[in-house]
């Protein structure tokens, strides 16, 4: 493991070197992880800006449309001035496992009935098919399958709701940009570590190659845009479970604030560690939820695979 660098500093005179090295995933040195404690849109493209290198052309926001009957995800109301400083557009794709956002069309009427529209254009990637992306030196995977339309787009903007997750253990960022916009055979083969594109639970898949294979899958699609994606986490409702879930768990811990970085490995990591540093007693359900699905492997697999580095700065743009 490798050793994690938490510094609260100001962020004077940081921009020149993350645009010198924005999108890239961080070696040697450590990574800078913005972070601001007050969740609100102002905050939101206050973060944006701190990461000092634009999304230009056509830029695609990933983000959860959330499956109806949960209320966890982000709404959006918040991303509206985010979304619309770029024109951006709202990208997801199609389910595996049923529900309302199973098909295009389904998954469409749910980003009408959610507000998504009424804010900016929704693009369901693989309305038109998928196609795939290779992936270097992966264990398990070497595609990833993904909507047709993903490579339409400049600029990937990975907004995500970081919380719990009832396989993953945890969704941050690493998790939006692999199985949460892989096409539904895309997804299976993330799930089924490479066995089957029909069976998204797959019997006999190891947890352990599960969870490896999102690693994998994110780097395929993170390679597609080198130096044209960004992450922001935003760590509000922390329940246990996903916004896929239409009935998820009460969170249990109070909110903790909004992460951004170019580096999708340091953001999650430093999400990871201000759950456990957190003096709030209810933080033991998430963690135990955490630990019981193995999540962290994710962070070991995709530093391993060259997708980012474990190693990171926390930069606080409150002080």
């Amino acid at each position: 493991m490798v050793a994690v660098v938490v510094g609260l500093t100001s962020c004077n005179g940081c921009n020149a070197q993350n645009n010198k090295n924005a999108g890239q995933p961080a070696s040697e040195e450590a990574s800078k992880v913005y972070f601001t404690k007050d969740i609100t849109p102002e905050n939101l493209m206050r973060l944006y800006e701190k990461l000092g290198s634009p999304a230009t052309g056509k830029v695609g926001v990933k983000l959860h449309m959330g499956e109806p009957g949960g209320n966890h995800f982000l709404k959006p109301a918040f991303a509206k001035d985010f979304v619309n400083s770029f024109n951006g557009t709202f990208i997801d794709a199609c389910t595996a496992y049923g529900g309302r956002r199973s098909t295009p069309a389904d998954h469409m009427q749910v980003a009408e009935e959610h507000g998504f529209t009424a804010v900016a254009p929704v693009d369901i990637l693989d309305a038109e098919g998928e196609i795939a992306l290779p992936i270097e030196g992966g264990k398990h995977l070497k595609e990833v399958l993904v909507g047709s339309h993903f490579t339409d787009y400049d600029y990937i903007v990975v907004l995500t709701h970081f919380k719990g997750h009832a396989m993953g253990g945890f969704g941050g960022s690493l998790k939006n940009i692999s199985i949460g916009i892989a096409s539904v055979a895309g997804k299976c083969l993330v799930h089924s570590a490479g066995a089957s594109s029909t069976n998204a639970f797959q019997e006999g898949t190891k947890q352990e190659d599960f969870i490896e294979s999102m690693a994998e899958a994110a780097k395929g699609m993170i390679e597609q845009f080198k130096g044209r994606i960004l992450y922001i986490n935003v760590m509000n409702n922390l329940s246990v479970d996903c916004d896929c879930d239409s009935n998820p768990a009460d969170p249990t811990m109070h909110d903790v604030g909004m992460l951004a970085s170019f580096d999708p490995v340091a953001l999650d990591k430093a999400c990871v560690d201000l759950v456990y540093a957190s003096e709030d007693h209810g933080k033991i359900h998430l963690v135990e939820r955490i630990e019981s699905r193995k999540g962290t492997i994710i962070l070991d697999h995709a530093e391993e695979i060259g997708v980012g580095s474990q190693k990171y700065e926390l930069v606080d743009i409150d002080k």
